[in-house]
């Protein structure tokens, strides 16, 4: 292969990697703070690209005007959700055992409810639109423009999750609640404002997720669950509760994908990924990119 043709498949990698990144930080920042497991974060994200998608073929607004009201839409529903749905579960769950497994039951029928909500509504028949799909030259190497915005924007709100994390005071006060939420909660931080802020963030992120992937991508109302299982694969190799090893993890991901179909199938994707995820956790259960805990 020439060096055009590594190129081009590893920044093929990179663009799958940055959606992958974005939809594991959504559902890592859940399970991080608020040890929920939304295994429905997928379905949320097709609501996203469903929403795009409407808007897009029936009045003729552009999609990346969609992102942010993506964003608004699916914060606002996570807010909603985690006060009728998980907020309650806090109150009503003995210990964080019976939580987790309470909250994993709820985001189960979350998944089932969305998806068929979605099917009843537009039916199960693919959907999609053209946007931005005149290829972009550099030299000798080509990419389609949709692709190349969608890993430009998604970079940039992956960024400025971990920047809002790691820079801010609310972010600062989420990063004590992982750590510690007994030693953070005795500092005055309020779980009940924080929580459902977070959760419905998360959401959001999906929702941004999935009107990127409209732009380049067909969609279908069983679109969610591969996404949430590659983002559970994501998270576990950038390590639980960590932004950064997400952001790393999804690139990571993406290049080993596409090298993989390159030089294999393209119909051992699948394979690729759950082999990947296996040996992370057999081998390195804390994460690729986290640093192991030293002994006191």
């Amino acid at each position: 292969m020439s060096f055009t043709a590594w190129f081009e498949l590893i920044v093929s990698g990179l663009i799958t990697g940055g959606i992958y990144a974005l939809i594991a930080l959504g559902l890592n920042l859940q399970y991080g703070l608020m040890r929920i497991l939304n295994i429905a974060h997928g379905e949320f994200l097709m609501v996203g690209a469903y929403l795009t998608w409407l808007v897009q073929t029936q009045f003729g607004i552009s999609p990346l005007l969609m992102v942010p009201v993506s964003f608004a839409v699916l914060m606002a529903l996570g807010v909603v959700l985690h006060f009728l749905c998980f907020r309650r579960l806090t109150r009503t769950s003995p210990n964080l055992d019976v939580f987790e497994a309470r909250s994993l039951m709820v985001a189960f029928g979350l998944m089932f409810l969305v998806q068929n909500f979605v099917s009843w509504v537009w039916g199960g028949d693919l959907r999609g639109y053209d946007y931005l799909t005149e290829p972009v030259k550099f030299g000798e190497m080509q990419f389609a423009a949709n692709k190349l915005l969608i890993f430009f924007l998604a970079l940039l709100f992956a960024g400025s999750l971990i920047v809002l994390m790691r820079q801010t005071l609310l972010g600062k006060g989420v990063r004590a609640l992982m750590q510690s939420p007994t030693g953070a909660q005795l500092m005055g931080i309020d779980t009940q404002k924080l929580h459902p802020l977070m959760f419905g963030i998360g959401l959001g992120l999906s929702g941004v997720a999935g009107a990127l992937l409209s732009m380049a991508y067909t969609i279908t109302p069983f679109m969610g669950q591969p996404y949430t299982v590659t983002a559970l694969i994501v998270i576990t190799l950038g390590g639980f509760g960590s932004m950064g090893g997400a952001l790393v993890g999804g690139l990571f991901l993406g290049v080993i994908e596409a090298l993989g179909m390159h030089f294999t199938n393209p119909s051992l994707k699948a394979l690729l990924s759950y082999t990947v995820f296996i040996a992370v956790l057999l081998l390195r259960p804390e994460g690729l990119f986290t640093r192991k805990s030293r002994k006191a």
